[in-house]
């Protein structure tokens, strides 16, 4: 069994193994990491020979921090990434290039028609229908776009939002509110195989599906890193927030998008959205507007360039071409849009 774990801003874990009545057995961990001393890597070996092949990243990672002599240095490497690739050997897990990847980037649609879109393209990737798929959105109108379990009234203000012509939709997605305005903010969808992230911790998934983001963000300058569990931020704050539904039926597929923020009118966010108090403390700040550091002002660049940089460093990775939405699927994302998305009952599903 193969298995292969890039370490979010780290190095390439590679682990081949075998199983014999349920264990461990000649197991071989490699990769393009820095290792100190070099004997640490056969104690890394023999420390997994022989283990329960049913123990989690964790444990694996416990019997390798027992094993390794004092003193012992790992540079792009972690005990847990070695786990963590390991599990994913186990799982049959894929790579980012065992597929052709698409992408779809269009003209600005409508807040609903944005989460129904991501509905069926996931749903198309799950049955096998459609390849892996990344989704650039332009937004058509400002929006609100609540997580599914927040409360409608907690998060919005109506008389915010009818006052700066605000949609409020629901997505199918967990998480926190996102506030949207065209030309301010930078939003992308993944629409990923379940093979891609066998093996993986749900939170584990996040900084995995967005590695390739923050080595662009690297490019354009700015050092940014995964706060878990799905914040990206910098020294100077919070400038994307991510989230995820696993979609079953056919061989499963996940849905991970990204709303980043370019350019931020703060005034406005906090008029239209009641951010509470017990999240402000948790993140340890004092004012929402503190919570977000735009990308304008930490590239200097056009929100057009920063998605190029976006799409080429995907592309240089793994392999990107150009596609579009099928007539078929936009045919059911409209419909969707129309009779779930736009609806008040989805929208207030918990009021």
């Amino acid at each position: 069994m193969h298995g292969e774990y890039k370490v979010p801003g780290g190095k390439l874990v590679v682990v081949d193994l075998d199983v014999v009545e349920g264990a461990l057995r000649d197991v071989r961990v490699a990769g393009d990491f820095f290792l100190e001393p070099d004997e640490a890597l056969f104690d890394i070996n023999r420390a997994l020979e022989g283990a329960n092949a049913d123990l989690p990243a964790q444990e694996l990672a416990a019997r390798i921090d027992a094993a390794l002599p004092e003193g012992t240095v790992m540079f792009g490497l972690t005990s847990e990434a070695v786990g963590v690739a390991v599990r994913r050997a186990l799982a049959n897990a894929a790579d980012w290039h065992d597929y052709d990847w698409q992408l779809i980037h269009t003209g600005p649609q409508p807040p609903a028609l944005h989460m129904a879109l991501d509905e069926v393209l996931t749903a198309e990737v799950a049955a096998g229908r459609r390849p892996p798929t990344l989704r650039v959105w332009e937004w058509g109108a400002p929006a609100v776009i609540i997580g599914s379990f927040q409360s409608l009234r907690n998060e919005v203000d109506p008389e915010g939002a009818a006052r700066h012509g605000m949609t409020v939709v629901r997505r199918i997605s967990g998480g926190g509110a996102m506030f949207v305005e065209p030309g301010n903010t930078i939003t992308y969808s993944l629409c990923v195989p379940d093979a891609l992230v066998q093996g993986l911790s749900f939170a584990d998934s996040y900084a995995y599906l967005d590695d390739w983001v923050l080595a662009a963000l690297d490019g354009m300058g700015v050092k940014a890193w995964y706060q878990p569990l799905n914040d990206i931020a910098t020294a100077a704050g919070k400038i994307a927030g991510a989230a995820q539904k696993r979609m079953v039926g056919g061989t499963g597929a996940v849905l991970h998008h990204v709303t980043m923020a370019y350019d931020i009118d703060a005034e406005k966010m906090l008029d239209v959205l009641r951010i509470g108090r017990e999240k402000l403390s948790d993140k340890g700040t004092t004012s929402a507007k503190k919570r977000v550091d735009p990308l304008r002002r930490q590239t200097g660049l056009p929100r057009e360039a920063v998605i190029e940089r976006m799409i080429d460093t995907f592309r240089g990775r793994y392999g990107l071409t150009e596609g579009a939405v099928t007539p078929e699927e936009m045919a059911r994302a409209e419909e969707l849009a129309a009779t779930k998305f736009s609806s008040p009952e989805w929208t207030a599903r918990v009021p």
